[in-house]
């Protein structure tokens, strides 16, 4: 005898017996609606959790992007214009900064830029007295 007999016999025996639920009885009917209900809702948290780490991952390039150094151009690359028939005697780098001394003239200069953008953050001339 198949299943479907069995199942059969179980519709036709008495409330009072405690067998199992079977496919078509309304017991098991509500443990597959509270299985799928639970599924569905394990599915859900974990759509969401993938959108929020997405999201994350979006919101970082993007800051990444919009709010970098401003410059393209690789760190230690750049021109310094110095003064025509200038030149120079000396390089140095005392912590983030790199110091060069040029001589313009006769007159000395020394030049200070800070190394990781190659900005000018100072310059001292040095003149004699007439």
């Amino acid at each position: 005898m198949s299943n479907f007999g069995a199942g059969a016999l179980n519709a036709d025996a008495h409330e009072d017996d405690q067998r199992p639920a079977t496919a078509g009885s309304p017991e098991a009917d509500a443990a597959a609606t509270r299985l799928v209900a639970r599924a569905r809702w394990l599915m859900i948290i974990s759509g969401l959790t993938t959108l929020i780490a997405i999201a994350a991952v979006i919101g970082v390039i993007g800051y990444r992007v919009f709010h970098g150094t401003g410059s393209a151009a690789p760190p230690g690359a750049g021109i310094v214009m110095l003064p025509k028939g200038a030149r120079v005697i000396a390089t140095a780098v005392a912590g983030d900064h790199i110091v060069v001394t040029i001589d313009v003239g006769g007159a000395t200069e020394i030049i200070t830029f800070e190394a990781k953008t190659l900005k000018e953050t100072g310059r001292i001339r040095f003149a004699t007295e007439p």
